[in-house]
């Protein structure tokens, strides 16, 4: 791996993480110039034998584990648990999602990791934290988004619940973990202390419940399902088009204005009742109707034009290959193409945040299981090519 030049050059991670928020939360690290030692059973975990493939690897894989050292360890082995110690010895960070009770189980609770490295960062990743009656529950993303009220807040008025089109909670507790492990990082420079980081998927989602959670908290009122509307203004919602669905928000008094000015209603554009969102609600339905009437009649490109000159805002409904291939995701260097030494060139998201003085880098392809064991356990631990070589005769790695 070519030197890392970032904000986190230098510091070590130690990812024993598996399927989404953990390794997400590493590979942002990672990003950011940190070295990112990734453990993993011997025949990869559980995530690599997910379709869909690519010359037989999953893509699944692609997506949470560029810029990181593979290595594999049957934990279970009688030598496992020395090795994860030196690991952790030599880590500034632990990374791991796994249920609370399972790192003392292995013998490397919390605790036992603060006597081996007494700044060593801890970040555990979970479904419901380390405490409370549920932390011991086995949670996915699904059964977060539907414990949180995401779920119950997803979909139509007159619909049942419905999840969201992505892993939302992974994704978001992955970020939470990433800001969390990089706030213990800053105290650790200026203390010398570090930290056990907890982070729980549930509180993750619950935390993005916005406006309707201060609004049942403080109000005790409850806001519905509002499928593609806004729930609190109008009119706000996916109209058709000549050549298909595009979204357009006109929820505020400026954007009324603007939009029924655009669409030849100069008197609703006008009418002081809209001025105020609740009448505007109160005649949600009217309001909408008049709008995907002028919107059937046009194509998406030329209602584009006509609200762009206005400044009221607007996007098509793009299918993931309409967006993946758009100038605007280009422009941003969303997708980039990263050589893997044996899949050839691989197509991956690129990183969301965009920093002028140390952006965010790939120096490493996602690694296959074990690319890495001979520099892990040879440079990273000191083993002998002897003594790694016993631990591939016993199984061990």
């Amino acid at each position: 791996m070519p030197t890392a030049q970032g904000p986190l050059s230098g510091v070590r991670v130690l990812d024993l993480s598996r399927f989404i928020a953990g390794p997400l939360c590493a590979q942002m690290l990672g990003d950011f110039g940190a070295e990112v030692v990734k453990i993993e059973r011997p025949g990869g975990e559980d995530s690599r034998h997910h379709g869909p493939y690519y010359r037989d690897e999953s893509v699944y894989m692609m997506l949470y584990h560029r810029n990181k050292y593979d290595a594999t360890l049957d934990t279970r082995h009688p030598r496992a648990l020395a090795i994860l110690e030196r690991l952790v010895r030599w880590a500034d960070v632990v990374v791991e999602n796994f249920r609370p009770g399972t790192m003392e189980n292995m013998g490397l609770g919390w605790e036992r990791l603060q006597e081996l490295n007494s700044s060593v960062i801890l970040v555990s990743i979970s479904g419901f934290g380390q405490t409370g009656p549920d932390s011991s529950r086995a949670l996915f993303d699904a059964i977060s988004q539907a414990q949180s009220g995401l779920m119950y807040a997803t979909g139509d008025a007159d619909g049942a619940p419905t999840l969201t089109g992505t892993y939302i909670a992974d994704y978001t507790t992955g970020y939470v973990a990433a800001i969390g492990a990089l706030g213990a990082i800053v105290h650790r420079e200026r203390t010398g202390e570090g930290q056990l980081v907890d982070i729980a998927s549930l509180d993750s989602m619950f935390a993005t419940l916005g406006i309707r959670l201060i609004t049942q908290l403080m109000l005790g009122e409850e806001i519905p399902r509002s499928g593609s509307r806004d729930p609190l203004t109008a009119p706000v919602n996916v109209y058709e088009a000549l050549d298909g669905p595009i979204y357009i928000q006109g929820g505020t008094r400026t954007l009324f204005r603007s939009l029924f000015e655009t669409i030849g209603q100069p008197e609703l554009a006008h009418d002081s009742r809209y001025q105020v969102a609740e009448h505007r609600m109160a005649d949600q339905k009217k309001l909408e109707g008049k709008v995907a009437g002028w919107a059937r009649e046009r194509t998406r490109d030329e209602i584009a034009q006509a609200l762009r000159a206005v400044g009221v805002p607007y996007a098509p409904v793009s299918s993931i290959e309409e967006v993946a291939e758009s100038e605007q995701i280009a422009a941003r260097e969303m997708v980039q193409e990263v050589e893997h030494p044996t899949l050839g060139t691989l197509r991956l998201p690129g990183s969301p945040i965009k920093m002028s003085a140390t952006p965010s880098t790939i120096r490493k392809a996602p690694p296959l299981a074990g690319e890495d064991n001979e520099f892990v356990f040879g440079t990273v631990l000191g083993m002998t090519p002897d003594e790694i070589a016993v631990l591939r005769d016993e199984g061990a790695i």
